[in-house]
């Protein structure tokens, strides 16, 4: 296998939930080693957030729910009880042979253990430590707790999905996965390989990275942000409409939906000739893509009407084959069986040692000489404690079995 960018790289995870195992996530499949730190017995409190369980080849419930599955596969899973001295001695001594730590703990929980940066960057001057909470280390909302769904409203990114304003079940919209959790797992992955890439161009410095729900929600809404900045006015929600592009969006068949991008004007004349609707094109309403996109409202049921006398399957078709931009709106279940994703092998089989076969994503990125990791199932709770305890900590059984009793494991 070509090598993967980050082997030799060593990170301690000590973040819950989505967006900090997300960022750790990323670095197991690029390579790194991603040692996971969980609570003793019940371990991250995403194995049990939520009502679906992995199920386990004997008919018992594993406590693993579709967000730790989500977020954790190719790591490797320790306990540590990180209120007791032997839990923070067991963590100082990971640090120290580490690169990267990532946590999301409330403002100033870790300072009180000793545990923040400024404590482990003596144990080891070239950390670089990641902190991830909803409204970053400075500010009035420091010391709040902070979840996607908050980061979403605050943010305004919220106020940009939905119903348009006037029509049945107007209103603003929660994206539906937790969108912003990943956006700022993503970021935080830019910001550590970026301050590793400094950390070795420039002599061994570490970094301390600040990294907050509420800022990377704001980041998100982009062009959205761009359109105020530039007007003053709030961005109208559109629904599953086109931002800037018209015909753009999902729209009704007999028995589905299609989304459609044929909003550039080269690509307007092809789709009215597919749906029989070549009118259009002398309509001065709809004369170019400004047009169309300020009278939306005059388009939208010509549009409705037209398609919905095909099959989705049949209009998708004679899409593709006039070169127009389209899709059938798929289920996940859909998705995992579309060609060009199976071809791109983004579901992958992985053995889980109490589930047996189990369906997991693969990493989306593609390289041309290095690799990302081959996805291994995510870890059962402290299920390499043995390994890292013993192997890499150099602690011997007797100590082991005293830091399990003494419930620091």
């Amino acid at each position: 296998m070509a090598d993967q960018p980050l082997t030799g790289i060593r990170v301690v995870d000590m973040s819950r939930v989505l967006a900090g195992p997300w960022a750790g996530q990323m670095l197991a499949d690029l390579g790194a080693e991603v040692i996971k730190i969980e609570k003793p017995v019940t371990g991250d409190e995403s194995r049990v957030y939520g009502a679906a369980f992995l199920q386990g080849t004997d008919g018992s419930t594993v406590n693993q729910t579709p967000t730790f599955l989500a977020a954790n596969r190719g790591k490797k899973s320790i306990t540590a009880n990180l209120a007791s001295e032997g839990g923070q001695q067991l963590i100082r001594d990971l640090v120290a042979k580490a690169d990267v730590v990532i946590e999301n703990y409330k403002v100033g929980d870790l300072a009180r253990r000793g545990l923040d940066y400024e404590q482990l960057k003596k144990v080891n001057p070239r950390l670089i430590y990641c902190s991830v909470t909803g409204f970053g280390q400075t500010g009035p909302y420091r010391f709040r707790p902070g979840y996607d769904p908050i980061a979403q409203a605050m943010s305004g990114f919220m106020s940009t999905t939905g119903i348009p304003d006037g029509e049945p079940g107007a209103g603003p919209m929660k994206a539906g996965p937790s969108i912003i959790d990943l956006a700022t797992g993503l970021y935080a992955d830019i910001a550590i390989l970026a301050a590793l890439y400094r950390r070795d161009a420039a002599g061994g410095t570490g970094e301390y990275i600040d990294m907050s729900l509420l800022d990377c929600g704001l980041a998100f809404t982009s062009h959205f942000a761009m359109h105020y900045a530039i007007t003053g006015e709030q961005p109208a929600r559109v629904g599953t409409q086109g931002v800037s592009g018209m015909p753009g969006g999902v729209f009704p068949c007999k028995d589905g939906h299609i989304m459609i991008a044929a909003g550039t004007d080269a690509l307007f004349p092809r789709f009215c000739r597919v749906i029989g609707r070549e009118d259009m094109l002398a309509d001065p309403r709809f004369a170019s893509n400004g047009l169309r996109v300020t009278n939306r409202r005059d388009m939208v049921p010509i549009l409705n009407e037209a398609m919905s006398t095909w099959t989705v399957r049949d209009l998708y078709l004679a899409l593709v084959e006039a070169k127009v931009p389209c899709s059938p709106v798929n289920g996940i279940g859909d998705a995992f069986e579309d060609p060009q994703i199976q071809a791109r092998g983004m579901v992958r089989t992985v053995e889980h040692p109490r589930a047996g076969s189990v369906r997991l994503l693969a990493n989306p990125i593609r390289f041309t000489k290095m690799a990302t990791a081959d996805p291994v199932a995510p870890p059962e709770v402290g299920q390499h404690e043995d390994e890292i305890l013993g192997g890499l900590l150099g602690y011997d059984r007797d100590k082991i079995d005293t830091l399990r009793k003494a419930g620091a494991i």
